[in-house]
């Protein structure tokens, strides 16, 4: 029974931790990191998609520093919520992009191991109707390719009841004690005034160009270090505020 006391007690005492984004076309080590520390990471699909963000884009290396891989929305949900985005496939939007990553990561020492699979992944969008399910199928696979497994759940807005876009009393109607929020995301997403900066230093590792860009999406680590990545990846689990 003592035992039982002690850890009910330590269970209320611990703090339950949120994280809000949103849903991006591929992860980058800020939101890896911010998913290992939360308790519920809460995807902000009602919010209204927004050019700025990275719903339609993901960044990557280039001899000259960084570029976006992107995907075109029709013009016509430009102003709708993220859910209810849809990729417009009036045009061939996947051999630009193909061509882009294949372009600045070919040397890369892992590419053509992962070649197939990521061309597949990534051609699989030619068949999604909504962004929203495109970017939940990537990730699914790159974590796969990462072997990385969340302890939290997944959460999207569009299925929360009482949903507000107010951080701060979303945190409290989710029964959050601490929040953090996407990084860089002021010019697209409502900041709180009670959202917890991260203890973050981005991890430096190894990159097929001279010099180091930080936030770069998961492709740019997974070409380099193929299924060594977890040297890098395990940094993010132990480095907690």
């Amino acid at each position: 029974m003592t035992q039982i006391w002690e850890d009910n007690n330590r269970q209320q005492n611990q703090r339950r931790v949120l994280v809000f984004l949103q849903p991006v076309l591929i992860p980058d080590l800020f939101d890896l990191a911010l998913m290992f520390r939360a308790d519920k990471i809460i995807l902000h699909d009602s919010e209204r998609w927004s050019r700025k963000g990275r719903t339609h884009r993901a960044r990557i290396r280039t001899p000259d520093g960084t570029d976006y891989l992107s995907v075109p929305i029709l013009k016509s949900d430009r102003r709708r919520p993220i859910c209810e985005v849809r990729i417009d496939q009036n045009h061939d939007w996947f051999t630009p992009l193909w061509r882009t990553l294949e372009f600045n990561y070919r040397n890369s020492i892992y590419f053509d191991f992962y070649e197939p699979e990521i061309y597949a992944d990534l051609a699989e969008g030619l068949h999604f109707d909504y962004l929203n399910d495109f970017s939940a199928y990537l990730r699914k696979r790159l974590f796969r390719y990462l072997e990385i497994g969340l302890q939290a759940d997944i959460h999207l807005t569009s299925q929360i009841e009482n949903y507000t876009s107010d951080p701060d009393l979303l945190a409290r109607r989710l029964h959050g004690e601490v929040y953090y929020q996407e990084h860089h995301s002021r010019h697209y997403m409502r900041q709180g005034k009670r959202r917890k900066i991260p203890d973050f230093t981005h991890p430096l590792y190894r990159q097929h160009f001279e010099g180091f860009e930080p936030f770069c999406c998961l492709y740019d680590l997974l070409f380099q270090y193929g299924p060594e990545s977890f040297q890098i990846v395990d940094r993010l689990r132990t480095d907690k505020d």
